[in-house]
């Protein structure tokens, strides 16, 4: 890392609240999300006021729920689904501190992608908090590994925060081993990743809905695959599997509250293994913090429980 990163920045809200409206993927029902700005210190909470008090549940790894093809939390009878998506745009345009208020289970799919929650994001505007946000600089290698898929943490070249995921398959499919890879900034994410979709296989697609889920759901609302290529609807990207991956990785980490200094590198990652790096990066975090700590006093400290402390 360059000597001339700074580990720490403000906080960043919400200028003003913003709306978005849509229907989800797995329940099929119409849910409005409305976010607001909120003080430092808050995090990204989301409130159910569909629901009885309590009804709110932090958006953190330690809620997160294990979930196919999609990441859920839970906190007590506060169910959500498919959070990534909002997450993703969140953690990419720096929004640190923010009230979300759903009247339902599952927040919208929308097109697939993150392109509508960021577009509402970015026309509410952010605005500096007068509080610092903690970064954490990765210092050395780390990989988490689940089966023949992990996902390397490693310092940055030159002071950045890069994201990169590698698709592969083991068993033939219409969708080819593909790379992306990106400097991560507000900018770029509007650019080129917010708007990568959702995909499965014409196969994949058949055995969710023979499963009864999903009905509803049609190929022009996400990218659903066949041999030729997309079955009624066409690739915005060459590589827009890898793209969406990518975006799924960065809205998966955000569950860890840590914004890094450093390079995260997935090879035919999921949610799942995408929640046990989040949980590394709480531990990490922990443990630069008591190391910080520690030579600020000049006494030891023991590391703060993972979940505890964030």
């Amino acid at each position: 890392m360059e000597a001339s990163v700074n580990p720490s920045r403000n906080q960043h809200t919400l200028a003003v609240s913003c709306e978005v409206h849509g229907r989800g993927y797995w329940t099929g029902k119409n849910v409005s999300v409305a976010i607001h700005p909120a003080s430092p210190d808050t995090g990204i909470r989301f409130l159910r006021t569909d629901l009885e008090e309590p009804n709110e549940c932090k958006a953190s790894v330690e809620f997160r729920e294990e979930a196919s093809l999609r990441t859920n939390l839970i906190n007590g009878n506060v169910h959500l689904q498919m959070v990534e998506h909002l997450m993703s745009a969140l953690s990419a345009l720096e929004i640190d501190n923010c009230l979300i208020e759903i009247d339902g289970e599952e927040l919208p799919a929308l097109d697939g992608s993150s392109l509508g929650y960021a577009q509402a994001l970015s026309e509410a505007g952010l605005i500096i908090q007068a509080a610092e946000k903690r970064r954490l600089v990765v210092q050395e290698n780390v990989r988490i590994e689940r089966g023949s898929s992990w996902v390397q943490l490693s310092p940055a070249l030159h002071g950045e925060t890069y994201f990169e995921y590698r698709l592969s398959f083991d068993n033939p499919t219409p969708i080819d081993s593909q790379t992306f890879g990106i400097n991560l900034t507000p900018d770029r994410f509007l650019r080129e990743v917010a708007s990568a979709r959702t995909f499965v296989t014409a196969e994949q697609a058949a055995q969710i809905r023979a499963q009864g889920i999903a009905g509803h759901v049609t190929n022009q609302d996400l990218l659903v695959i066949g041999e030729d290529g997309p079955i009624e609807n066409s690739y915005r990207f060459s590589d827009e599997c890898a793209r969406h991956k990518t975006l799924d990785l960065i809205g998966d980490l955000a569950l860890s509250g840590v914004e890094f200094i450093g390079r995260a590198i997935s090879y035919r990652g999921g949610h799942i293994l995408n929640g046990q790096v989040a949980e590394k990066l709480c531990e990490m975090a922990c443990q630069q913090q008591a190391g910080s700590s520690e030579r600020d006093s000049g006494t030891h400290q023991d590391v703060p429980n993972l979940r505890k402390a964030m």
